[in-house]
């Protein structure tokens, strides 16, 4: 690649690089150079790492009607953007895409899919139904939206297998501590079917983002395997509050230390020492192929912290393994 530096091996590599050197790389690359050379770089990261592929619990995809939407919303700079502009780096058709994740080592990742408004979460849940069914190595992806039925097509979905959930609190503009909720968070904690959930503030503050309303919901429902998106940005320390505070909440590191991110809202120095401390409960996630820049630079982000090589093994593959229980997950340390 040409945006930056090739990854080097984890015994060469400088982990005292700062996420401030990161933001100032030109992260701009084109398609056809990203296909061509980056397979190669991020397989050496994972490789060096003595990793046996990547687990990427925050990856797109979704019907490509819905899908192309999505990606003219971000060209037109929507609201939801904060008026960023956000060049889609991977826009190939949906089996490309799903190719190119293999080429990259990606042993696992999820169709994070989501309603805007109801009467869409049951029609999506059966669409990611099928895109699971043929394609073996997505960890099947379901949704949901506070409106009536909304338990039921939730069960059902676990009942079909769902292995994973996404809400988007930001897109959806509902409070996640909706009464017309209350019952499907039950049900996912009773299942240990963990949720993805997009409800920290950034790129741009919705009604109901921000902490208290998802503290609501870990009130409630304390066992609710919560995985927060995007490390909650902007209002990283105060998810970090809620993932010391339950153990069964964990952070996804997608966008979060890039250049791109680092510009817009930097994550504190001060609260890296918690982040290690975290270690367990980190998981790796990109936002692939909604990304201004190549994949590979978010794993560079990640080294460029400095946390360590056990820590970035348990980020960008086994917490994820053990959470969905892939072959050959590592045991918990003891």
């Amino acid at each position: 690649m040409s945006a930056h530096p090739p990854t080097r091996p984890a015994a060469s590599r400088d982990t005292t690089v700062s996420t401030e050197a990161a933001a100032s790389r030109d992260t701009t690359v084109s398609t056809e150079a990203a296909a061509s050379t980056e397979p190669a770089e991020v397989r050496r990261f994972w490789q060096a790492l003595g990793l046996p592929g990547l687990v990427d619990v925050h990856t797109h995809f979704m019907p490509e009607r819905v899908l192309r939407k999505v990606w003219a919303y971000f060209d037109a700079l929507g609201p939801l953007t904060g008026g960023i502009e956000w060049p889609i780096t991977y826009r190939q058709e949906e089996a490309e895409r799903a190719a190119l994740l293999r080429a990259f080592g990606v042993r696992a990742f999820t169709a994070m899919l989501y309603p805007h408004k109801p009467g869409m979460a049951r029609w999506l849940n059966d669409w990611a139904a099928g895109f699971a069914r043929r394609t073996p190595d997505c960890l099947h992806t379901s949704t949901l939206f506070p409106e009536p039925g909304a338990a039921a097509y939730v069960r059902e979905a676990v009942e079909q297998g769902a292995r994973v959930f996404k809400a988007h609190v930001q897109v959806g503009a509902y409070d996640p501590s909706d009464e017309a909720l209350d019952a499907c968070w039950g049900l996912l904690a009773e299942a240990g079917v963990p949720v993805v959930v997009h409800c920290g503030s950034g790129p741009a503050p919705g009604k109901h983002t921000g902490p208290e309303p998802v503290a609501r919901v870990l009130a409630r429902h304390p066992r609710l395997r919560l995985v927060v998106a995007h490390m909650g940005m902007p209002e990283y320390e105060d998810f970090v509050d809620l993932a010391e505070r339950y153990r069964e909440v964990r952070l996804d590191t997608t966008m979060a230390f890039t250049g791109f991110s680092e510009r817009m809202a930097p994550f504190p120095r001060r609260a890296l020492p918690r982040l290690a401390a975290l270690g367990d409960r980190v998981l790796l996630g990109t936002d692939f192929p909604n990304i201004p820049y190549p994949y590979a630079h978010q794993l560079d982000a990640l080294a460029g912290l400095g946390l360590g090589d056990d820590w970035l093994r348990a980020v960008c593959h086994d917490n994820a393994a053990r959470l969905f229980g892939l072959p050959d997950a590592p045991e918990p340390a003891a």
